[in-house]
C-alpha cells in the first residue's frame, strides 16, 4: 500500500483501520498515536509500541462506529 495514500486516509478520518498481513485482527490507527514513514508504520499503544511494514498492509478503510456500539441502537 502506498504510505501517502495511507498518511492521507488517516489525516481526512482521524481514524483508519488496517489489515495487516502478520496479524489476524484488523489495527485501529489513530492520528494521534500513528506515524506513517516511507517503509514502516510506528504505533504508540498504551504499553509499548507496534512496528510493521507498509508493504504488509493489504488494505485500509475508515474507521466508523454505529448506534449499536455505542449501546444508543
Amino acid at each position: 500500500m502506498d504510505p501517502e495514500d495511507l498518511q492521507s486516509m488517516l489525516k481526512e478520518n482521524g481514524e483508519l483501520m488496517v489489515k495487516v498481513a502478520e496479524f489476524d485482527e484488523t489495527i485501529e490507527l489513530h492520528l494521534h498515536d500513528t506515524e506513517i514513514g516511507d517503509e514502516t508504520v510506528h504505533l504508540e499503544l498504551t504499553d509499548g509500541t507496534l512496528e510493521f511494514d507498509i508493504d504488509a498492509v493489504s488494505g485500509a478503510w475508515q474507521h466508523t462506529h454505529s448506534l449499536e456500539d455505542l449501546g444508543l441502537e
